[in-house]
């Protein structure tokens, strides 16, 4: 994707929709079919940004690219997180839908893995709304705040992740993530880490990105952009190695 088509499609109206999708983007659906292909020593589960084609993405092959190139000997598969990553905000409803399904497909997927190949070591991350999926998918509790209007879908919510899956992650990295205080400002919740995942999280976060720096009322720079090239993506990529 061309920076001016995603600056066309990182505007305050699309993350303002991340932020109050994150509310109820824990919902769930049936677990995908585990692969009957050899398991892997690990597996990247990575969640893209927001309007990038399916697959991993910019940022998320930037740190793919690395991991691998530190990995060793190590077999390394990757999981693109299958989600719509949508900008389609004239539809809430339906950009609701998005995040839920990046976040149900996310955790299904990890889970599944982790019983099926349970000495594979999982390395869950995303970029911007891929970080809001991939933050939320480790959650230990639904977010109680929930925005009114979203109220009446919060039954659907599911159950986190079992605790045990914890134990199969290695890492979590997380990109550009919408800071505490972005959230606030729009009146949603903070992105829940599940407490299990902290010590193993690392999140990127470019000085001048606004969306994940803290600024108050930030919209997004260039430095939001910048992750896949600023070397970021081989600082986690030694983050998560050092923890396989």
């Amino acid at each position: 994707m061309d920076v001016i088509k995603l600056f066309q499609v990182m505007r305050v109206p699309h993350l303002a929709g991340v932020a109050t999708v994150i509310t109820s983007a824990v919902l769930s659906a049936p677990a995908p079919p585990a692969s009957a292909e050899p398991c892997p020593d690990v597996e990247v589960v990575f969640a893209r940004g927001t309007s990038e084609p399916p697959g991993v993405g910019m940022v998320g092959q930037a740190f793919v690219n690395a991991l691998q190139a530190q990995a060793g000997s190590k077999s390394v598969v990757v999981y693109p997180v299958d989600y719509a990553a949508s900008s389609d905000f004239s539809n809430r409803l339906d950009f609701v839908q998005s995040v839920v399904d990046g976040v149900k497909n996310a955790a299904a997927h990890v889970e599944a893995t982790a019983a099926n190949c349970p000495n594979t070591r999982i390395v869950l991350g995303g970029y911007s709304q891929g970080a809001v999926v991939s933050g939320f998918a480790t959650a230990n509790a639904v977010p109680k705040d929930i925005p009114a209007d979203l109220v009446q879908y919060a039954w659907y919510a599911p159950k986190p992740m079992p605790a045990s899956i914890a134990n199969h992650v290695a890492a979590l990295v997380l990109f550009g993530k919408p800071s505490s205080q972005f959230m606030s400002d729009i009146g949603a919740p903070p992105i829940a880490v599940g407490p299990a995942y902290a010590p193993k999280t690392i999140e990127m976060c470019v000085p001048d990105d606004t969306i994940c720096n803290g600024a108050p009322g930030g919209g997004p720079t260039f430095a939001h952009i910048t992750y896949g090239s600023n070397g970021m993506a081989d600082q986690a990529a030694t983050f998560a190695v050092g923890r396989l």
